[in-house]
């Protein structure tokens, strides 16, 4: 499946992307101060996924990131931003995992108290992960909804400084960071393929690319069961979901987000879905071909490319956005 919005998008969508904190400057700005924090991970060629598409592909490899996933990149930017007094208070933030992970490592670097409230069904690996970084987590239900409610009840009452997970410029500004590194490292590149939960990392990618090579096809993958960008697309407009649901955990809020969908607005035209099965053999592949324990969240993307659903006619980067997995469930996958 694939929703796509034409050239003729409504105008009254209003693209953020040429924000003062996503333009050019400030994205190399962020980059920079990211130095010694955020890892620039490699692109990392597959040669069987180029002899099968016919043009070179590459892997954005962030499960290589300190806390296996791109979040560290926005949740490091976003604290760093919140004035010293209000931040020696402590922050919190609402994550399924890895964007706790980050929140709880940049907490920790930086010397201050965090809290991350996560869901019932939050993998516990990455439970684990933020209590081994120093975060405390408080468990809330199972939606995004639920976790923004109990992260906005304890801000107010402990004075903690919010880090949302995407509902952010500077999260978003420091996803860009990812996109400018792509940019870099692959100037002839043709399409970029990224997976997508609340927003932040594609609105990320589509302003790095509205800043230094608009143009760049730029393709959104989600799990059938949480087509929140392509119901988005369809409408013009952030679309919340009944239920969602797939083996790609970090890939299941309800709704793209506000922000981030008036960020890649005009830029981000493409959203394809991959099946439940098509995402194992996704993980099979990178471990196989790739040696590469991707998460599932962070294998969609090479999924939609092998599965067909996207169609590349140049160079073409995949993210793989996070290495989160329980080593069990991870041996289950691949086998």
């Amino acid at each position: 499946m694939t929703s796509r919005v034409g050239q003729d998008a409504p105008a009254s969508q209003g693209s953020l992307a040429q924000s003062p904190l996503l333009s050019a400057a400030a994205i190399q700005a962020t980059a920079e101060a990211l130095h010694g924090v955020a890892v620039k991970t490699p692109l990392v060629p597959v040669p069987a996924l180029a002899s099968r598409m016919k043009v070179p592909v590459f892997l954005k490899c962030e499960h290589l990131q300190p806390v296996g996933a791109f979040k560290i990149r926005g949740a490091y930017t976003a604290i760093s931003r919140i004035p010293p007094n209000l931040r020696a208070r402590g922050v919190i933030t609402y994550s399924s995992g890895n964007h706790g992970q980050a929140v709880a490592y940049a907490a920790g670097l930086l010397g201050i108290r965090a809290v991350v409230v996560m869901p019932q069904r939050a993998p516990a690996i990455k439970v684990a992960g933020v209590k081994r970084l120093g975060g405390e987590v408080v468990i809330a239900g199972n939606s995004s909804a639920e976790r923004y409610e109990q992260a906005r009840r304890m801000s107010e009452d402990e004075g903690l400084a919010m880090v949302p997970p995407y509902e952010s410029l500077d999260v978003i500004a420091g996803q860009a960071t990812c996109g400018l590194e792509i940019l870099e490292a692959c100037p002839e590149v043709d399409t970029i393929v990224v997976p997508v939960g609340g927003g932040g990392l594609i609105a990320g990618i589509a302003a790095a690319v509205s800043a230094f090579k608009p143009g760049t096809r730029i393709v959104a993958v989600e799990p059938v069961g949480a087509p929140k960008l392509a119901r988005a697309l369809e409408a013009g407009r952030s679309v919340q979901l009944d239920h969602t649901e797939s083996l790609a955990d970090g890939l299941l809020p309800l709704a793209i987000g506000q922000l981030p969908f008036s960020v890649l607005s005009g830029s981000v035209r493409e959203a394809v879905q991959v099946t439940e099965a098509e995402i194992v053999e996704g993980v099979r592949f990178l471990f196989r071909e790739a040696n590469l324990p991707a998460e599932p969240s962070g294998a969609v993307t090479t999924a939609a490319i092998l599965s067909g659903k996207v169609q590349v006619t140049g160079p073409t980067v995949a993210i793989v956005s996070g290495g989160n997995v329980d080593p069990e469930r991870f041996q289950q996958l691949v086998q």
